[in-house]
């Protein structure tokens, strides 16, 4: 497979993964229970977690080759950017959280469905930043196996994507009252990540001196969303054992692509 195929197969399969999940509510009647939940949630931590340091991290101090003993100023820099981009865009965009059912950013008059599907979507803007960055950084350096490896963290992500899907569209559709409106929220929410891909792959093209800290910032800002969402959504307190196997599975399966293909 050539580098422009690979890279149009990594943009397009983290959004048709969350496509498929989402189709999941033509087929079930009722909402996935709160053990299947946990262990979903659980398990797309997991991957963001592994995506964030064997794809993002490290490639990001291995980049910071030149500041020799200082290597580690770009990708702790842009750790933390990344999260503090996660900060503002919770107080500039209206979203309810679905866990807590906690409110955030202006108040103004949306449904709930949308401030729903508002919320799932900012998490899936630093899942495609990092597939764009990991692929523009592949562009720029012209090999294919720094493809393969931004293919591998692609594929990783789009695992998780398809639960992800799952867990939004069958939620909205108790809120709507429509198989057919959940399932487009659903669809909708992932069709940001193909975006953002497209934006951080631009950026990391032209701007290779900025690599190490526009991996360390997609990083940081999926860290965020799994701290601060993902896993109190979870509820892993009240089913401690299916939600850390969840973690430790998808965990171990990004490291098995990111090791394997990259």
């Amino acid at each position: 497979m050539g580098n422009t195929a690979m890279t149009v197969l990594g943009f397009s399969v983290i959004f048709l993964a969350t496509t498929l999940g989402s189709a999941v509510v033509w087929f079930f009647k009722k909402d996935i229970s709160q053990k299947v939940n946990t262990l979903f949630l659980g398990f797309a931590s997991g991957i963001m977690v592994a995506a964030s340091v064997w794809s993002l991290l490290i490639p990001a101090l291995e980049g910071a080759g030149s500041w020799k003993k200082f290597s580690f100023v770009p990708a702790v820099c842009g750790f933390l950017l990344g999260g503090a981009f996660l900060v503002l865009l919770d107080h500039v965009l209206p979203h309810v959280h679905q866990g807590t059912q906690e409110e955030e950013g202006p108040r103004v008059a949306l449904s709930k469905p949308v401030k729903m599907f508002l919320a799932v979507t900012l998490h899936n803007i630093p899942e495609g930043l990092a597939v764009g960055f990991a692929f523009g950084g592949a562009a720029a350096a012209g090999e294919s196996g720094a493809f393969v490896s931004a293919l591998a963290l692609a594929v990783g992500l789009a695992i998780q994507n398809f639960p992800e899907g799952v867990a939004v569209s069958l939620p909205m559709k108790g809120l709507t009252g429509s198989r057919g409106k959940a399932f487009l929220y659903g669809t909708a929410s992932g069709a940001v990540e193909p975006v953002f891909a497209v934006v951080g792959y631009f950026l990391a093209a032209a701007l290779t001196a900025l690599q190490p800290w526009f991996l360390s910032f997609a990083a940081g800002a999926m860290i965020f969303v799994v701290a601060e969402d993902l896993i109190p959504e979870s509820h892993i307190a009240e089913h401690p054992h299916l939600g850390t196997w969840g973690v430790m599975f998808g965990f171990a399966v990004m490291m098995v692509l990111d090791v394997a293909l990259g």
